[in-house]
Formats: structure tokens, sequence, C-alpha cells
């Protein structure tokens, strides 16, 4: 059986003062009045049946995620214990559905992209799950074509053909410089890297066993001991001393076999303000609105966030970052998008954790 997990538990500190703890950016409704977990799950219920679409979150999300997505039984809702990255987060998932189906399939999907068009998509997942089953001893992963030598995403070095779409990986690379991912591009043998994976659970378990065995043992434990009762004091003590690392580190760039599944889509990681500007049409002076009512009066460049009516106007104003929200509001250039981070941690400073 073909199962799919929604991996939905970062924060999205950097889409603050929208994002915060007890709402992280997976559950924000400035895309198209959807949230970004909404999204991901219509593009797999196609494919698949909520009975076999998972989310893995933090305990805390729980219930909004419910909320958000009230077609999952109660039971294809995994709280991690505590967070430890996403190679702890696959790892306990598939011991989860171990459980349930030890000779299944299941691909791994974030809650934080946009990716059109749809039908692109689920007839790239459907080849890479036929790709999964055909190569029982591979990973899988989906490589999209660059749209430019972004210097923010990871790459996939293909290498031999095997099918239409579907090559061995040489490997992985971080995030190069600007120099580095222009070469990348230009060569045409890379892909970015999507971070989105189909393989069968034996095999992700097996690769985790070979290359990180204490993990592979602590997360069999909790998910054995623990399925019925995530959030206990034991499950989150034993959980929390599982190494904190993420799944390329700790397994795709040790694993024995990896297979890269081209994904022809329009494909954006939503990890920043500024990246709205790649997802939402702007007007023509170059002002993207995530926002329902917005007026402008000689502003260009500017991006301008709301989930509510409250009306953001702006006058003579160029290249800022205005999001409003109802209890702060944030007003940067453009430029200092990737300061949120710094201005958080001055914020408890002075505020505790009031606007975290």
């Amino acid at each position: 059986m073909r199962h799919a997990v929604i991996m939905a538990g970062g924060s999205g500190t950097r889409l603050w003062p929208l994002s915060r703890r007890s709402k992280p950016k997976q559950l924000l409704r400035i895309f198209g009045g959807q949230s970004l977990l909404r999204k991901s799950f219509e593009r797999l219920n196609r494919l698949l049946p909520p009975e076999q679409i998972y989310v893995i979150t933090a305990r805390d999300y729980l219930p909004a995620v419910a909320a958000e997505l009230p077609e999952l039984p109660a039971e294809n809702l995994i709280g991690e214990p505590c967070p430890r990255d996403t190679a702890n987060a696959v790892g306990l998932a598939a011991h989860l559905l171990e459980l349930r189906d030890p000779d299944g399939t299941m691909g791994i999907f974030t809650a934080d992209q946009i990716i059109t068009p749809v039908d692109a998509f689920r007839d790239t997942l459907q080849k890479a799950f036929e790709t999964a089953e055909q190569h029982a001893d591979a990973l899988i992963t989906f490589g999209v074509p660059p749209a430019s030598p972004h210097t923010g995403y990871g790459y996939v070095h293909r290498g031999r053909l095997l099918s239409s779409g579907v090559y061995e990986v040489r490997q992985f690379k971080e995030k190069p410089d600007r120099a580095t991912a222009e070469t990348y591009v230009a060569s045409g043998e890379y892909y970015w890297n999507s971070g989105m994976f189909v393989w069968r659970i034996g095999t992700i378990l097996e690769q985790i066993r070979k290359h990180q065995p204490a993990m592979a043992e602590g997360q069999q434990r909790v998910a054995a001991r623990f399925a019925r009762n995530l959030a206990s004091p034991e499950a989150v003590e034993q959980f929390g001393k599982l190494p904190k690392i993420s799944v390329d580190f700790a397994i795709m760039e040790k694993a024995d076999r990896v297979l890269v599944v081209e994904l022809p889509c329009e494909w954006l990681d939503v990890g920043s303000w500024t990246s709205l500007a790649e997802i939402l049409q702007a007007d023509e002076a170059g002002n993207t609105h995530a926002a329902p009512r917005v007026a402008t009066l000689s502003a260009s460049n500017n991006i301008l966030v709301s989930e509510s009516d409250h009306l953001i106007a702006a006058i003579g104003v160029s290249d800022l970052i205005v999001v409003h929200s109802d209890d702060a509001t944030l007003i940067c250039r453009r430029e200092d998008a990737q300061r949120i981070k710094e201005l958080l941690e001055n914020l408890k400073e002075t505020h505790g954790e009031q606007y975290s």
C-alpha cells in the first residue's frame, strides 16, 4: 500500500509576526485563502485517500492541524514527542507505519512549498511511487529543474539515466555561493533539492539502521513503546536524547543508492517574506499584496501582508516589507528580511516570550 507523510513541524520564524509558536507558517491562510498545509494535502488527495495520508507535527499544533484537515483520521496525526529535526521525524513516521504496513511504500512531503501545476506534480508522484516499487533498494528524491542560480537551496547532481525523468544520483551539494550555483545551472546536470522523497518503508528503515544505528534504535523504541502516547514524559525523554540532524545529512548523503525523479514544476520553498514576490503576481508598480485590503500611492516594489481586513496603505515608499498581525506590525527593508530572527532574539530580552 502507498502512504504519504506531510512534515509540518516547523515554526517559520522568518515569517514573523504572522507565524508564531502558536500558529506556524504552514497554517497561515495568506495563499489564496488557503494554508500551505491545506495545499499540500490537496496535492496528495487526488492520488491517495485520506486514510493513507499522515501529518507529523509538533504536539502543540495537533488541534490546529486537525481543524485544518478534518478529513484525516485522528490516528493519522502524529505529534512528535519533541522537535529533533527531519531525520527523526522521518524515522519515527517510518517506524509507526511499519507497525501498520511493513511492506508498504511511503512518500515524505513538506507543508511549506508552493508547487504548480498540480497535475504535473501528481504525474511525477505517481512515477516516483512506481520507481520506488521497481527499485526496492533505492531511496527516491525529487529534483526541480533550477529556474535560477539560487543560493538558498541545496542541489542534486544527477548521473546515469535509468528511464524517462529518472536518474541515478551522483552527489548532494549544499547551498552554494553564486558562482558555484551558476556553474551548476549552466551544466544542466543539477536539480534543486526539493526535500521530498519516496521509498519502501523497509528500505528507509534499513538505511537508518545502517548509517545511524543508535538513532534507529531510539526511534524504534519510541514507536514501539509509545505509539499510543507519544506525549508521555518517557517518550519525550527518550526522543529528546536523539541527535538533532536533518535527513539529508543523516541518511541521504550516506545512502547506498539514491535515485532522483525530475519534477517539471514551478516550485518554491516559502521560507521568507521576500519569497512571496516569487509566488504572487505584483501590480504595475511591483508591489506584492497578500492582504485583503491594500491602498498604494507612488509606492513601488513593496511586500504588503495581512490575514485580516485591516487596511495597509503605503505612500511614497519603496522596497519595504509591511506585515500586520493582531498584536505586532513588522516594517523593514526587503534587503533586511533575513534579520527577523535577530529581531526576535532582541524581543525575547525585552518582552520575554510575548511575541514569539
